[in-house]
């Protein structure tokens, strides 16, 4: 899986701030190594079972995107996308592992959306079950550095524009709403030039491939899509992405025209 002599491999790697420390903002007492300067978080703590309890994640800021996995046991990966998807869709969340589109309800994060210093849980298994522990990614956006975002797809190789302010490094997708479909992830290791086409899903263990296909092309300042294809350009479907900077600006709002 890491290391076949014959065989080829990415990692792709996020900071975070050290040694953890206690967080006791929260119902439950959470473990916190926070770089708030990137936005990035991981939190470890043990669920209490109880809905609507809630953990610390140190970062300051609303984090778009929380990733809750149970580490005691078997479960799904849930992806807290409700601050992306905006008002009305409070709690809403993906599963890395899988398919499926947009859910809702109680159960992982209690159809509540994370604040700036909590993240809210259900009392369902995958996230807060009693005694059970578990590890969270939180982050949260820093213009010139990350965005986090939906877009709707036009089902045309002439597709949408997505404007990042930044030259994107790394970026993932997911089909929201509209149907299933896969995590296609893309970077510029593997796609040095455009058009970019490389691509790897996070919910399955296949090997790279699309090869040839023409997906999008990475520009100075965000993504243009040149291929009708499901997992990221269907017409009328909404999609949500993560995207990281390659070069980050030197202020929040200074970003480096480096084009291709």
């Amino acid at each position: 899986a890491v290391n076949n002599g014959s065989g080829t491999y990415v990692a792709w790697c996020w900071k975070a701030g050290g040694t953890a420390v206690s967080n006791t903002e929260g119902t439950i007492t959470s473990q916190v190594s926070a770089n708030t300067e990137a936005g990035f978080s991981i939190v470890t703590y043990t669920g209490n079972g109880t809905a609507g309890a809630t953990i610390g994640h140190g970062l300051g800021a609303i984090p778009q995107v929380v990733i809750v996995k149970r580490r005691s046991g078997t479960e799904d990966w849930m992806v807290g996308i409700g601050p992306i998807l905006g008002s009305g869709e409070e709690g809403h969340y993906v599963k890395l592992n899988t398919t499926a589109s947009k859910a809702t309800g109680n159960g992982p994060f209690n159809s509540t959306n994370p604040s700036s210093s909590l993240v809210t849980l259900g009392s369902d298994v995958a996230t807060n079950q009693n005694t059970d522990t578990y590890i969270t990614y939180c982050w949260t956006e820093i213009p010139g550095y990350s965005k986090f975002g939906k877009y709707t797809g036009n089902g045309n190789d002439n597709g949408p524009f997505i404007n990042l302010g930044f030259r994107p490094a790394w970026i993932m997708f997911k089909l929201a709403d509209g149907g299933a479909d896969d995590w296609p992830i893309y970077d510029i290791k593997r796609d040095p030039i455009n058009v970019c086409d490389h691509r790897l899903f996070a919910n399955t263990d296949t090997a790279e491939g699309a090869v040839g296909q023409e997906h999008f092309d990475i520009l100075s300042n965000g993504i243009k899509f040149r291929k009708q294809k499901n997992p990221f350009n269907n017409s009328g479907k909404v999609y949500i992405y993560m995207a990281f900077a390659e070069q980050p600006g030197t202020t929040p709002f200074a970003t480096f025209p480096n084009a291709r």
